[in-house]
Parts: C-alpha cells; sequence; structure tokens
C-alpha cells in the first residue's frame, strides 16, 4: 500500500512539473452579465485581482444574463458561448465588456469576425441549442446559489458577501494563499 502511495504521489509530482495539473489555492467564480455597469466595473476588478495573484487564482465566468433589465445581455453570452466552442472565450469575454455599449446581434457578429470565427459559422450557431443551454445551465446554477444579482463573486464555494469594489476584496482573497 505504501508503494502504492509513493508511486501516486510522484505521479502528481510530474504532472505538476508538466504544468497538466494544477492546483489553485483560489477559486473565484463569478455570475455576471455583459451588459450589466457593475458587471463592467468588476470586469476590471477581476483583472487586476488576476494580474497580481497569478496562478494563485482560477478564474470561472458564469453567465447570469438579467434580461428584464439588459436586452442584449443573453446574446452577449450565448456569443461568449459560440467563441469558447472556438477557442476564444476569454477573448470574447473581454470584447463583450470593454464595448459595453454595443451589443446588440450586429456588433456581436462583428467581434466574431475580429476573432476569426466564420461569420456564417457564427451566426447558425445563433440556432443551436446547446450555447443557449450552457447560458440557462449557468443561470440556473446561480438561482440554486442563491445568486439575486450581478456581479455575484464565489470564492472557494462560499459566497463573498463583502465589498468587492476596494482593496477589501483582494485583501481577503490573498488572506486565503498560504504563504
Amino acid at each position: 500500500r505504501m508503494v502504492k502511495l509513493f508511486w501516486i504521489r510522484m505521479e502528481i509530482l510530474s504532472l505538476l512539473r508538466k504544468k497538466t495539473l494544477h492546483i489553485y489555492p483560489i477559486e473565484l467564480i463569478e455570475y455576471a452579465d455583459y451588459q450589466c455597469p457593475y458587471c463592467k466595473k468588476a470586469y476590471h476588478i477581476v483583472k487586476d485581482i488576476q494580474k497580481e495573484l497569478g496562478d494563485k487564482v482560477k478564474f470561472v465566468f458564469r453567465n447570469f444574463p438579467l434580461t428584464e433589465l439588459h436586452p442584449h445581455a443573453l446574446h452577449a453570452a450565448i456569443a461568449a458561448e459560440i467563441a469558447a466552442s472556438h477557442g476564444k472565450f476569454w477573448e470574447m469575454h473581454d470584447l463583450l465588456f470593454e464595448n459595453q455599449n454595443a451589443l446588440d446581434d450586429y456588433y456581436l457578429l462583428e467581434y466574431a469576425r475580429k476573432l476569426g470565427i466564420n461569420a456564417a459559422e457564427f451566426e447558425t450557431d445563433f440556432g443551436k441549442d446547446r450555447f443557449y443551454q450552457k447560458v440557462k445551465d449557468d443561470y440556473d446554477s446561480g438561482l440554486e446559489n442563491d445568486v439575486q444579482g450581478t456581479p455575484t463573486f464565489f470564492v472557494n464555494g462560499e459566497q463573498f458577501d463583502g465589498n468587492w469594489m476596494n482593496s477589501e476584496f483582494l485583501e481577503y482573497l490573498e488572506s486565503l494563499i498560504v504563504k
């Protein structure tokens, strides 16, 4: 039994060295809406956190379009998921937040083109249920986790109730890192 544990430990160390297995001390999940002005503020804050903490934080984005308030949020979320199928999720995510005032379908198609996604394929994908379903699954998981607005953050599985708009958020995250 000890020999087996030793070999498992050696395999994990090997994977870590090869960077094919990464253990993050912090998992930061954000439920957000691409058209929400507070989410745009959070976008910049999360970018700063990623810069500051680097590979100590794994950032997970979950779609939570508030369609009654933001008429373009659902299509923007679907566009991001289509881009994900082309390996361009984060690029589209960034474009959507950086161009938050231009999220109607015309612009979504332009962003896809800018990322090198075939326009006809992008338009066809909009009609496919799997992209809408991914957004709906994210939204439903938010409802199950008592998300009531955007942005909502979870840190290592626990909803963050502090102030994410100031240094308190980064300080809290830094406190979780074992030094």
